[in-house]
């Protein structure tokens, strides 16, 4: 195979300093990754900022970044489907309105890790070892307190 002249191809050669490079970002960077239930955070943290309840599209401009309208309204009922937000009819769309915070989220997404796992003793064994020393004290008061509250 001759490569003689494979290092003249326009997409072999370095870019010239002066062009801007190519890409989603104007420094040629792509846009960082989300981590998993981060926009779901941020959508949740938008509706509990309105007085009251907000269409996906007074949702879109209020997040920060340039998402998409479909996107938003997939989020919604993704969140919508796990009962964290609840929505009402208004003409042919939704107005949507949070039903839990980041912490009830996060408690979620942790309630359904444990139910995909067949040993749930294990799974949980190994949560509570894994806790720093603060971390399982309040786990402990958290129980307690629960404890009380189904003996009254």
């Amino acid at each position: 195979m001759d490569t003689a002249g494979a290092s003249h191809h326009p997409h072999n050669e370095l870019p010239d300093d002066n062009v801007p490079p190519e890409g989603p970002a104007s420094d040629g960077r792509r846009p960082r990754k989300r981590g998993q239930g981060e926009l779901e955070a941020q959508i949740l943290a938008v509706l509990r900022s309105a007085n009251g309840p907000a269409t996906a599209g007074w949702v879109q401009e209020h997040l920060d970044g340039d998402l998409a309208y479909t996107t938003v309204i997939t989020i919604l009922s993704r969140l919508y489907a796990k009962k964290c937000v609840t929505r009402a009819r208004q003409g042919r769309s939704y107005t949507w309105t949070s039903a839990s915070d980041e912490a009830g989220l996060a408690a979620l997404r942790m309630r359904r890790v444990l139910d995909g796992e067949r040993d749930r003793e294990a799974v949980l064994a190994r949560f509570v070892s894994a806790l720093s020393p603060g971390d399982e004290e309040r786990l402990r008061a958290l129980l307690a307190q629960t404890t009380e509250k189904d003996e009254d």
